[in-house]
């Protein structure tokens, strides 16, 4: 049975500066798997490839075992399929929070209004948000907005979620809102894999944790066996690092 996403010698780079250097990585149905590293290590920019937001130099990505780096390739069919969400959340402040969530299902997948209006709102239910469909983006905090944009993404029914940095620019009273969405993707079954600097979250969260640094992943295995005996020694320095800024 083929990976949902097979990363193979994945690389990347921007003029001089390599970002991507010979990723590999087999990502089965239904796995969450955590990105951390320090900035500048290649987990936005490994998203964003996936989500084929940028193209990459060399090696394959396969979904389902399908070629999607192909040049030339269509990337609309394929994000219909892997959602996005972003740390700036990318909400359109002029539209409701309804018509945020209901614009591209209607416009992509061809729903009618009230199919539409009817996935939006039984979205923004189970993240308690039914009574905010009216309003616009400002007048919500920046956890409301960022839930929103996981609904809005959800609201595609793709098969794999990207989160990248979800987190990062919310203040940390509002992070654990966020983080329960997170969870209940879980334990719905969702393909997840998400850049983060949460650690407690990506060692609850995740099946697997990659260390990524210089572009490479350093190592990957279980959160219990990362976090608690890592085997790499810059694997073993960013974690110490972690753990005297009291982050883990």
């Amino acid at each position: 049975m083929n990976p949902k996403i097979s990363l193979q010698s994945v690389t990347k780079s921007f003029g001089e500066r390599s970002v991507l250097n010979g990723i590999d990585l087999d990502v089965s149905a239904s796995e969450v798997i955590a990105f951390i590293g320090s900035s500048g290590s290649g987990k936005s920019t490994l998203l964003r490839c996936i989500n084929l937001l940028e193209s990459i130099d060399d090696g394959a990505i396969l979904l389902d075992g399908t070629d999607i780096s192909l040049p030339g390739l269509d990337p609309d069919p394929i994000r219909r399929r892997i959602g996005m969400v972003f740390q700036n959340f990318n909400l359109f402040p002029h539209m409701t929070v309804l018509r945020n969530i209901t614009l591209a299902p209607r416009k992509v997948l061809g729903l009618s209004i009230a199919d539409a209006e009817t996935r939006g709102r039984e979205l923004l239910r189970r993240f308690g948000l039914q009574d905010r469909a009216d309003t616009y983006p400002d007048q919500l905090s920046g956890g409301q907005q960022q839930r929103v944009a996981i609904a809005r993404s959800l609201a595609m029914e793709p098969e794999v979620m990207l989160l990248d940095e979800i987190t990062s620019a919310l203040d940390p009273e509002l992070v654990g809102e966020v983080l329960d969405v997170v969870r209940e993707l879980k334990g719905n079954g969702m393909t997840m894999l998400l850049a983060t600097h949460e650690m407690n979250f990506a060692r609850e969260i995740s099946d697997r944790v990659c260390f990524l640094h210089q572009g490479q992943i350093l190592e990957c295995a279980p959160p219990e066996q990362l976090f608690g005996s890592p085997r790499n020694e810059r694997t073993q320095q960013f974690l110490q690092r972690v753990i005297d800024a009291g982050r883990l």
